[in-house]
């Protein structure tokens, strides 16, 4: 019989993600960008893929474009899709309702005046 090796006694743990605040990764881009520390050292002492820090880099763009590229004035409020959805049932049966209302008042207004659209 064999002697379990230690290995085999520890079950194997998985890293835990390491989630950055945008302040950590904004300042980590900055680094990055500077090119006095190598991209290498900055990846090591953060505990990063390279992957990483493209997706760092990336992100940095997107937002940096999003914010430039913003009008000014009154910021478009967005809403949530299951809010837009309940909104646009709630216009849709206004809307029926409404054309109810009106096919309605055209009979009405026929039986009342004899057919005239003029009171």
């Amino acid at each position: 019989m064999s002697t379990p090796s230690i290995k085999d006694d520890q079950p194997q743990e998985k890293k835990k993600r390491r989630i950055l605040t945008p302040e950590k990764k904004f300042q980590i881009f900055l680094e990055s960008q500077r090119g006095d520390t190598l991209a290498g050292e900055i990846l090591r002492r953060e505990g990063l893929y390279s992957t990483d820090l493209a997706r760092i880099r990336k992100q940095v763009k997107e937002g940096a474009l999003s914010r430039l590229s913003a009008r000014p004035g009154t910021p478009k409020k967005s809403v949530a899709s299951q809010d837009y959805k309940a909104l646009k049932r709630e216009l849709e049966e206004k809307e029926r309702v409404l054309a109810e209302q009106a096919v309605e008042l055209a009979i009405l207004r026929k039986k009342t005046n004899g057919g005239s659209w003029e009171r």
